[in-house]
């Protein structure tokens, strides 16, 4: 019976959006995290009686069709760039982005990275550097025994070091950002590689060209809204839980029609 492997459909499609909902659920608190949600299409249909046929000779056309669906298919999960909360931290290198735009992060084998984490620190030479050690870019570096960090909006860097009352400016924290940010791919540790379907990368300054501003003490909480997720989840199984009756009742017809032969 066809509805057998319909409602078998339901179940794997529900049981991935349930999964979705559970990950983002479980990054809640994840610095920077961006949502994602599932998206489904329907399966090809066999057209038993094709809508729009000729009927008969005197060439009248069939009204309704008959065409019998196939289930449901996972086409994606994409992710909600939206922006979060902005939350104080108080920490001299913790930035938040807010508006468009990704800190740039270079990685041991020279490739870039992508993330709106802005936990940042520093490494044992002073450059500022993300929660693996891998330097932010364009690198800068903090002098030894220097004070009073301070970054701009713009991403401007500066520092106060030992014997002056001068601020030194050591450089400018660029921003990157894509024509489709829903197309960069994932790789964990909150970073980003960028694909043919995220476009090029465009490196810029913040504050400026469309660019978002910097937040200093600042950092980007997820975008998670936990009272949506909990309603998704409990809209997921509902559905997935009427897939299941549907299986138990074609199997029930199934077993009513052998009976018959017996």
């Amino acid at each position: 019976m066809r509805a057998l492997y319909t409602a078998a459909t339901g179940m794997a499609a529900q049981e991935l959006n349930v999964q979705v909902i559970s990950n983002n659920i479980a990054n809640m608190r994840t610095t920077g995290y961006k949502k994602q949600a599932a998206a489904f299409q329907d399966l090809i249909y066999d057209h038993v009686r094709r809508v729009g046929a000729q009927a008969s000779d005197q060439g009248t056309i069939i009204p309704v069709g008959v065409d019998i669906g196939g289930g449901v298919k996972t086409v994606g999960t994409p992710r909600m760039m939206t922006q979060g909360t902005l939350s104080p931290t108080g920490g001299d290198l913790d930035i938040a982005i807010r508006g468009e735009g990704f800190f740039k992060i270079q990685m041991t084998d020279g490739t870039f990275t992508y993330t709106r984490d802005g936990t940042f620190t520093t490494d044992n030479t002073g450059r500022i550097v993300n929660s693996q050690g891998n330097p932010l870019q364009p690198t800068i570096t903090l002098p030894a025994a220097s004070s009073g960090l301070t970054i701009s909006a713009a991403g401007q860097v500066s520092v106060t070091t030992a014997g002056s009352t001068t601020p030194q400016i050591l450089g400018t924290i660029g921003l990157t950002r894509f024509i489709n940010k829903a197309g960069l791919q994932p790789i964990g540790d909150n970073l980003f590689t960028d694909t043919p379907a995220s476009g090029a990368p465009q490196d810029g300054v913040a504050n400026a060209d469309g660019f978002g501003d910097m937040q200093q003490r600042n950092l980007e909480q997820a975008n998670v809204e936990v009272v949506t997720e909990i309603s998704d989840l409990i809209a997921a199984q509902r559905a997935y839980e009427m897939n299941a009756k549907v299986i138990s009742a074609a199997d029930q017809m199934l077993q009513s029609t052998s009976g018959m032969f017996r």
